[in-house]
């Protein structure tokens, strides 16, 4: 069942449990008052008649000692005939609790008159047929006799009004229930046309649909669940993309591996087949030898440059500070001297926060990539300065350079702008995207500005260390 139709359901179970028990009570109400009302006017009605049955017997001449029961009888009728007009009925009874007189219908048993005492009124509320009367009782004493007077008052027009209150309460009843199950289904739609709207939004998000949202029907609790739940979608959305992302980088990454694999592997093969199978001179054993060795180096480098990128997304860096001459120092003893190129070095002396191994690696990354986009006899420039937010560092060529559309890819991993240059060189692809994974643990990036036959910049900046906090260690 449906949460509205949950909602309208208990409503009108709580309305007609409320109006039902208020409606009992307040027609009985009205009933016991109605009836406590003629209750009272059948003993008032009794005593009158008591009192003109003792007057009337005064008036009997005094013939005999008691008062006959011929007079008793002549009263009786007397009184009954003086309320014909008002459907009196009595009935009047001796000491031995016999009838003298009663009036024709007065159908009463003896039950009131047997607990009837002296010198008080006594009634109770009888069933007789379809009617329903007040049965009232009293003591008459007057010359000589104790005589009993019972009256019967037709009540059954309270009886009547009470039944036919229950009826029309009934109606009324059952029109306000169905008014207030109408008016209840359109306040329970909508106060659920937000769960509706994201049950909807559920559905689509489960179909496929990450980019469906919500529409916020209100600003109570309601309104703010589905603002959390846009939010939360949004979040999945971006999660999925990036995770989409994630799962097609390594499928490219896989793909560019197996294919980076397949040209050495091929010439290694290929080599390795002739020298076994036929018998070469010795300058051909010896190019099939280089050839062989040749495609062995690029695949260890490439093997080694893969072996960086997982250890260092594995085990993090260790942040020291680092003089930044230690740094050239090492870059010099690794290309100089060089007769193919113009190596310049042109830095600030500073003290820097970085793990030395690594950030000595994207330098020198970014120096092979220089040199292996650059024609022999080009400069290559290495500068350090310091800025403002920090110490940058910065390996300007001036070969080939990249052209813009391919600025955005050439931190993927196994991507090459010239593959067939790269290749020459041994290269693989793998470089930049060991450079961008280092620095990102350095809290840095790669920084690229290039056009083609004007040269590549690549720069990054690192947490200058000032004196006072000189050689502190941080574990990122």
């Amino acid at each position: 069942m449906k949460f509205s139709h949950k909602l309208v359901l208990w409503t009108v179970i709580i309305i007609a449990l409320t109006l039902g028990f208020s409606g009992y009570f307040f027609v009985n109400y009205v009933f016991e008052t109605s009836l406590e009302r003629e209750v009272g006017q059948a003993l008032d009605e009794n005593s009158i008649l008591r009192f003109a049955f003792e007057t009337a017997a005064l008036n009997v001449p005094a013939k005999y000692d008691l008062l006959q029961d011929s007079s008793v009888e002549q009263i009786a009728s007397n009184l009954e005939t003086g309320g014909q007009g008002d459907g009196r009925l009595l009935r009047i009874c001796d000491e031995e609790k016999q009838a003298v007189f009663a009036s024709d219908g007065f159908d009463a048993d003896d039950e009131l008159l047997r607990s009837a005492g002296e010198n008080q009124y006594s009634y109770r509320v009888v069933r007789l047929g379809e009617r329903y009367y007040i049965h009232t009782a009293s003591n008459i004493n007057t010359l000589g006799r104790a005589l009993y007077l019972e009256t019967l008052r037709d009540v059954s027009q309270v009886f009547e009004e009470r039944q036919m209150g229950f009826v029309v309460y009934r109606r009324l009843m059952i029109l306000m229930l169905v008014l207030g199950v109408v008016v209840m289904y359109f306040i329970a739609s909508g106060l659920t046309k937000p769960i509706r709207r994201l049950m909807r939004a559920t559905r689509e998000m489960a179909a496929g649909d990450y980019s469906y949202r919500a529409k916020q029907a209100s600003s109570d609790e309601l309104g703010q669940l589905t603002q959390d739940f846009n939010r939360m979608a949004e979040a999945l959305e971006q999660s999925f993309d990036k995770l989409e992302g994630e799962v097609q980088a390594r499928e490219d990454f896989v793909g560019a591996f197996a294919h980076e694999l397949k040209t050495p592997l091929t010439s290694i093969i290929g080599y390795a087949d002739m020298l076994r199978s036929r018998k070469l001179d010795e300058e051909k054993s010896i190019l099939s030898a280089n050839y062989i060795y040749t495609e062995g180096k690029r695949l260890e480098t490439m093997s080694l440059r893969l072996l960086d990128i997982i250890v260092t997304k594995r085990e993090g860096a260790k942040l020291q500070t680092v003089p930044v001459d230690s740094l050239t120092e090492y870059l010099r003893s690794m290309f100089l001297p060089n007769d193919s190129m113009e190596l310049q070095f042109d830095y600030e002396q500073a003290y820097i926060l970085a793990d030395p191994g690594l950030i000595q690696t994207v330098l020198v990354n970014l120096l092979d990539n220089a040199f292996k986009a650059s024609e022999p006899g080009s400069r290559i420039e290495v500068h350090g300065r310091s800025e403002e937010k920090g110490y940058r560092f910065t390996v300007r060529d001036y070969g080939i350079g990249i052209p813009a559309e391919e600025l955005s890819k050439i931190t993927q991993a196994f991507y090459m702008v010239d593959k067939s240059r790269s290749r020459s060189h041994n290269g693989a692809g793998l470089g930049l995207a060991l450079c961008a994974q280092i620095l990102a643990l350095h809290d840095s990036r790669l920084e690229i500005g290039s056009a083609p036959g004007e040269g590549t910049s690549v720069s990054f900046l690192l947490r200058e260390v000032k004196k006072e906090e000189q050689h502190e260690e941080i574990r990122a």
